[in-house]
């Protein structure tokens, strides 16, 4: 079986669409039908139906995409390997990070090149969702995502930080009249938050329904930084974690709490899958991690910017 056809298939059913997987395979779609058709003739069987702009996979489909994943998977791993074998000093390295981590990472990201110029370093921005597959499916060695990763995928995770997540909105909003700030204050007010693929919004929207009320979301960014400005403008009230507040130095206008009950923490934590293997360049980058990230004894991380409490109470 052709490895590339096999990657051509896989990359096409994730993308569920041929226009999608070529741009991001870099060949063009004909070339992609192409590969696929061949696929299939070698096989004897369709694997892939089309249902107006959708794709469905046949059975013989879904077992070819389940398998094929594994399969380049493995040959990732061993390219990864065969390439420490003969370059220990050298190497390359491409890790998963979400957009909304990504302010924390560069005193990581320094601290890695001082330490091992030799590795060049790819930082593919993603959601965690998208990074934790991709580290089980081997297509990534390690990526960063928030916790609670998916159970189901089996990930290995190394907690790097736990930060509290602030209430952040206009002084003249209702809840900042309240003596303590309970979860509950702010049913009903109106909310700004990320995208609902997102762990700290889908924490928010469990805390809500613990308290049996729904948050009146209206507004949605994947930019801290929007998030804050839409408070700013009286848009509504959002939930910042700590340190990115601290960075994004918020306006003075804005009010800025602790959430009392129930305390909602924002938990990075690295990931890989466990049994498989780690090249050199992965290992040392979750060795500084760790160092750089490891928290302090007053309960900071390293890396966290020393006005953190001042900016953000």
């Amino acid at each position: 079986m052709d490895l590339r056809a096999l990657r051509y298939f896989v990359e096409t059913v994730r993308h569920n669409s041929f226009t999608l997987a070529a741009e991001h395979l870099c060949v063009t779609q004909s070339t992609v039908s192409k590969m696929l058709r061949q696929l299939e003739d070698e096989l004897g069987q369709p694997l892939l139906l089309r249902d107006g702009r959708q794709l469905r996979l046949t059975d013989a489909g879904r077992v070819v995409f389940e398998r094929g994943q594994q399969a380049l998977g493995l040959m990732r791993e061993l390219g990864r390997e065969l390439d420490d074998l003969t370059t220990l000093a050298r190497g390359e390295l491409t890790v998963g990070l979400p957009p909304m981590v990504n302010l924390l990472f560069p005193p990581v990201v320094k601290a890695f090149r001082e330490q091992h110029p030799e590795v060049s370093l790819n930082l593919r921005e993603s959601g965690g969702q998208v990074i934790e597959q991709q580290v089980a499916s081997g297509e990534l060695e390690t990526g960063v995502t928030v916790l609670p990763a998916d159970p189901a995928l089996g990930l290995a995770t190394l907690g790097v930080g736990s930060h509290p997540v602030l209430v952040v909105g206009p002084r003249e909003a209702a809840w900042t009249r309240a003596s303590r700030l309970d979860l509950a204050e702010l049913a009903g007010e109106p909310l700004v938050l990320p995208p609902d693929d997102f762990s700290l919004t889908r924490q928010v929207r469990d805390a809500f329904r613990a308290i049996r009320a729904e948050p009146l979301i209206v507004a949605q960014s994947g930019q801290w930084d929007f998030l804050v400005a839409m408070a700013a403008a009286g848009l509504g009230t959002t939930l910042i974690p700590a340190p990115l507040l601290a960075r994004l130095q918020p306006d003075e206008a804005l009010a800025v709490r602790a959430l009392a009950e129930p305390a909602i923490s924002w938990k990075v934590a690295l990931i890989h899958a466990p049994g498989r293997y780690l090249s050199h360049a992965a290992r040392a980058w979750l060795a500084v991690c760790e160092a750089v990230l490891a928290p302090s004894p007053d309960g900071l991380n390293s890396a966290d910017n020393s006005n953190a409490t001042e900016t953000a109470p």
